[in-house]
């Protein structure tokens, strides 16, 4: 009894009273294994049978091992002794217009904001059932490329499609916490992304999907909430922060200020997030924030604001420990409690986490082994002789069955089949009692109307707030750009200490300006090649769920970064420019900060269309040298004006330092003075002008160098736009 008792307190306990009133609780005849209880509640609303009642200490027994002897260890009795109860059971089901969960539990919130149905969406306002029968999901045979197709001429093989789940069906309503469980490529992962229409552009789909009975495709995103398991969060944000501004762009655009802050409050309470409310989120690796189970409930709580009533969760405690896995998913169990729809897929969970779920579906080899209740699940594989040994996880056992075993794989897939087989045929198993009807609205009707609800003011407000927190708070975009900038610019300065204007000066005077170009050029396209990469994740999930569009994106990334482009070229010219000497003009002096700044903008652009085209860090950082190597060799100071080779000429006329040299070159000799002529030499330049003409410069050439620069800048950001928009594309059709 002891021991009884400690297991009793390690696992998780549910309170009856807290499920929504109308749920119909089955009695123990149907439902024998729904007995845990904490110690010392009133369960005078849970009915059990005299004989079949039990404490909640050996219950867990039960639970974690050998469930009560059922009258034959065959299949086939087994199955056909449960047809009454299943039919009792089928008759307690409750229909989504019979749903009055929500409107109960929120009766007495009078305090709380009310997210009101638009005419157009689907009635959620009892609840969502979500169903799909004969689901078949099939890859799209993908065609082989150019290579391949040309090395293989004699080979007449068609692309090959792989099924991934073969004709299942399902029901899943409101109140329900489900588990989708199984082995490695059992389509779990798969079976999520297709009922919440995400990631599928490259699967063929059959069977039909549908939500409270009317068919849905793409706008299942309306009143659905997708969680991924990639944590996609701006790091430098503050919890809070990061509530506010997605209240600010996901709610209605009908609600005032205050209540978007109302409901972000809300939600930090109900979520259990009040503690780290103003704590960073952090980087990995970079700065320290909140811990990995406030991170997934924030997650959860992004989701929340917008009141959704199904939620699809993908292995939420993947890579928690043991204790932050159960508040994740008892976060999951008390969004449930209110009558919301979650399906989330997890991958070996404890005893404790598998407790709090109260429907389970084990998935195998793309069929349903099982969809239930959580207690029925050990008589099931008990009736089919598959016992679970005492004190064994059940899930741990389940997904032991249903594994395919490398060693054996056609013992496997028999034993797999046949416990998919007898599901089928079993009274566990329950028809989807919910279809389309023929007078559904359109998707397409819906699909018209603004996926955004801030309006673009609102969402180029918002998305500047923070890509402003977000540069600030960033370590390695102020301090160490300030610094790399003040080094370099007394690393030059050094290196030229006030140039003496002889004839020598002609080179040395070349160099300081090609070095300050280069400098200009490439610190600033190496130092943004890490902005998609990082932050496209967050951008297209945001820009998927309907809260800005790229343009506002786009134009609010690169505003908020152009600050740093002009103040850190002036730190860089202030200090150099006197130091090495160069025309003490002041005039001269404004047009070389003008002419520095534009390249330095110029150089980012370019930076940013790398980065755009670019998957990773890696693949970035290795493209970047190879884009900008040739432009710079094609600058004027390596090869001189008019001395390219015809056949690569084109690049002399996209490369930023031609024109940036040939630009600071005459700001620097034009009207300059007299020159010293070195004895023994048999050429002397004693003006700038001459100076200008040995390196074929015209001096009328800088209204042309800085028109040039100002049109490679809108060049690159329109093309940076363009990839943008593209990439956008493509993923709204996956």
């Amino acid at each position: 009894v002891t021991k009884d008792n400690q297991l009793n307190q390690k696992l998780p306990t549910f309170n009856w009273r807290k499920l929504p009133k109308p749920a119909i609780v089955p009695s123990i005849a149907t439902q024998p294994y729904i007995h845990i209880m904490a110690a010392g509640d009133d369960h005078d609303d849970v009915k059990t049978s005299p004989d079949k009642s039990m404490s909640a200490s050996s219950g867990h027994l039960h639970e974690m091992g050998n469930p009560p002897e059922v009258e034959s260890d065959d299949c086939s009795s087994l199955l056909s002794s449960n047809k009454e109860a299943a039919k009792e059971n089928d008759s307690q089901q409750i229909v989504p217009s019979e749903l009055t969960m929500v409107e109960s539990k929120t009766a007495n919130r009078d305090s709380e904001v009310k997210i009101p149905m638009d005419n157009n969406e689907i009635d959620c306002s009892n609840g969502v059932t979500i169903t799909w029968s004969n689901l078949t999901v099939n890859t799209k045979p993908k065609k082989p490329g150019f290579i391949k197709r040309l090395c293989s001429r004699g080979d007449d093989s068609k692309p090959v499609s792989k099924a991934i789940i073969h004709g299942i069906s399902g029901e899943v309503t409101p109140g329900t916490l489900v588990a989708v469980m199984g082995a490695s490529g059992a389509g779990k992962t798969t079976l999520l992304n297709v009922l919440a229409k995400r990631n599928i552009g490259s699967l063929n789909i059959g069977g039909s999907i549908t939500v409270n009975g009317r068919a849905v495709r793409r706008s299942i995103a309306k009143i659905s909430a997708y969680v991924q398991q990639e944590e996609s969060l701006i790091g430098t944000m503050k919890v809070r922060e990061h509530l506010v501004f997605q209240a600010l762009l996901r709610m209605d655009k009908h609600f005032s200020y205050e209540d978007r802050m109302k409901r972000v409050d809300q939600v930090i309470k109900q979520l259990g997030l009040t503690k780290c409310a103003n704590t960073v989120i952090g980087i990995t690796g970079q700065l320290r924030g909140i811990s990995g189970g406030e991170k997934r409930r924030l997650m959860f709580a992004s989701e929340l604001l917008t009141e959704p009533k199904l939620f699809f969760v993908d292995e939420p405690t993947s890579g928690l420990d043991s204790y932050m896995a159960v508040n994740v998913v008892s976060a999951l169990q008390n969004l449930a409690q209110d009558g919301r729809t979650i399906l989330c897929t997890i991958h070996q969970p404890s005893s404790e986490v598998y407790a709090m779920f109260n429907r389970i579906l084990l998935m195998a080899e793309g069929k349903i082994a099982y969809l239930g209740s959580r207690e029925n699940a050990l008589s099931f594989f008990n009736g089919l002789g598959y016992r679970c040994p005492i004190n064994y996880n059940p899930a741990d056992h389940f997904i032991s069955q249903l594994a395919i075993v490398p060693s054996r794989p056609e013992e496997c897939k028999e034993r797999v089949k046949n416990i998919c087989s007898a599901f089928e045929n079993s009274s566990y198993f329950v028809k989807p009692t919910l279809t389309a009807t023929e007078n559904d609205t359109p998707d397409v009707q819906i699909l018209k109307k603004s996926p955004y609800k801030a309006t673009w003011g609102q969402q180029f407000k918002a998305v500047t707030w923070r890509s402003a927190i977000s540069l600030w708070r960033e370590p390695s975009l102020t301090a160490v750009r300030a610094f790399q900038t003040i080094v370099t610019a007394i690393l030059s300065g050094l290196i030229y200490l006030q140039i003496q204007y002889d004839q020598d000066a002609l080179q040395n005077v070349a160099g300081a300006i090609f070095f300050i170009v280069a400098n200009s050029s490439m610190g600033y396209v190496f130092s943004v090649l890490q902005t998609f990469p990082l932050e496209l994740p967050v951008f297209l999930r945001e820009h998927r769920n309907g809260m800005y569009r790229t343009d506002v994106y786009y134009i609010c990334k690169t505003m908020v970064e152009m600050p740093y482009f002009m103040i850190l070229p002036l730190m860089f010219v202030l200090i150099s420019y006197w130091m090495i000497g160069l025309n003490p003009g002041f005039t001269n002096f404004l047009i070389h900060y003008g002419v520095v700044v534009l390249i330095a903008n110029v150089a980012a652009s370019y930076g940013y269309l790398i980065s755009s085209l670019a998957n990773s860090i890696v693949v970035a950082t290795a493209l970047g040298p190879l884009f900008v190597l040739p432009l710079m060799i094609f600058g004027g100071f390596f090869l001189r004006s008019g001395s390219e080779p015809v056949y690569l000429v084109w690049i002399k006329y996209i490369s930023w330092f031609n024109y940036g040299f040939e630009a600071l070159s005459i700001n620097q000799w034009e009207n300059f003075g007299n020159l010293t002529c070195n004895p023994g030499l048999r050429t002397c330049f004693k003006t700038g002008h001459e100076v200008l003409q040995f390196y074929n410069f015209r001096p009328e050439n800088i209204y042309f160098d800085v028109g040039m620069l100002a049109g490679l800048l809108v060049l690159w950001r329109s093309l940076t736009f363009i990839v943008l928009l593209i990439r956008t594309s493509n993923q709204q059709e996956s």
